[in-house]
């Protein structure tokens, strides 16, 4: 699998992706977007074959006369690495090399890129508003923090990144011929072709009061936490609105805004205790007390939605954004192959293995080769 690119582009270009088709509610499980894969990279300098003794040079490629150093490649590689929670020791040599190769060709283009873009301004409040759009992806700044140094980044590096990746973006943007206009009889042909993905799964609506239980929490604040679960739940279902009990005793960092609200949601979106048990209750139903990996949910279902088919006007407008956004990144990707053919790059990362498929050997002079086994 591909490794992910480095976490400030994973961010911005997850906040700049086209929508999911007719996702109408934001997602309440985090979803990661990976930035638009990069050409594949030229093969390397006449090399032998990596094995578990062959070094990585300090300078394991220069682009267009700037130099990508060792240090740098293995930093972005941890922290892609860090971010999926998969520890370095861990993977084969082979492995590590491959993933080395596919995050310096990321780092490749991004220096190309960044080059050509270096003079586009970016306006200060349009970093700031992405930043505001990040931490409320995450849920929080804490939050965003807190990914941030698992990656091992600053949140000053990352905005300095964000406003780099800006720069690319619009730079991108402005080399692509046309205007993208979509017409009625391409989107209808998409929708055509493409029936399952215009059903609306099942939805529930509802509200929650989460009292969290730390990951380490003893024995004895476990039970204190599914008291004080179990007496929010006995307040609800005694008549108490549980909009105001939710602002006051929720402890999910929205619920001050939201008064515990999460909107209408699939089955998929949320973690499954919380799901089983929200999909399991009528409308008006208050729940007694559900663990998950948060803590406990008191959850209350206040509307449903039955599955149905999208029809084609109701699509339409989420269709043809969608479609307008996909010519687009196809337009974009014929730029950022055009400027990694023209540019002067040479890696000095060693060249993979080749794969050595075993072929079975020829029969000896007047001897008889086994016959095939039948199926």
């Amino acid at each position: 699998m591909r490794p992910s690119v480095p976490l400030h582009i994973a961010l911005t270009f997850a906040l700049m992706a086209a929508p999911v088709l007719f996702a109408a509610e934001p997602t309440k499980k985090k979803n990661g977007s990976a930035a638009p894969a990069s050409v594949a990279p030229e093969p390397a300098s006449p090399a032998a074959p990596a094995t578990k003794s062959t070094p990585i040079p300090d300078v394991v490629a220069v682009v267009e006369g700037v130099e990508i150093k060792k240090a740098e490649l293995e930093t972005a590689f941890n922290a892609v690495l860090a971010a999926q929670g998969v520890p370095a020791a861990t993977l084969p040599e082979a492995q590590k090399l491959d993933g080395y190769r596919m995050i310096l060709d990321d780092m490749i283009m991004e220096k190309l890129v960044q080059k050509r873009s270096v003079d586009v301004k970016i306006p200060e409040t349009e970093v700031t508003a992405m930043i505001e759009k990040i931490k409320a992806n995450f849920g929080s700044e804490e939050e965003l923090k807190k990914q941030i140094e698992k990656s091992g980044q600053t949140l000053e590096k990352v905005t300095g990144d964000i406003r780099s990746s800006l720069q690319a973006q619009r730079w991108l943007e402005s080399q692509v011929k046309g205007d993208g206009a979509v017409t009625d009889e391409a989107a209808q042909k998409f929708y055509n072709e493409n029936q399952d993905q215009f059903q609306k799964p099942e939805q529930v609506r509802a509200s929650h009061i989460l009292i969290r239980v730390p990951d380490d929490a003893k024995p004895e604040v476990v039970v204190e936490k599914e008291k004080a679960a179990k007496a929010a739940e006995d307040r609800a279902k005694k008549g108490e609105a549980f909009d105001k009990l939710a602002t006051e005793l929720s402890e999910d960092p929205s619920a001050k805004q939201n008064a515990g609200d999460l909107d209408f949601f699939g089955k998929e979106q949320m973690v499954p205790e919380f799901s089983e048990a929200a999909f399991g209750m009528k409308k008006g139903d208050i729940s007694a007390p559900v663990r998950s990996q948060f803590g406990y949910h008191v959850i209350k279902v206040t509307d449903r939605k039955d599955a149905e088919k999208v029809t084609f006007e109701q699509a339409k407008p989420q269709l043809m954004t969608f479609l307008q956004q996909q010519g687009k990144q196809e337009e974009i990707q014929k730029v950022i192959k055009d400027v990694r053919a023209k540019a002067d790059v040479k890696i000095n990362l060693p060249a993979p293995s080749p794969i050595v498929v075993p072929t079975p050997e020829a029969p000896a002079p007047g001897s008889t080769a086994p016959a095939p086994v039948q199926p």
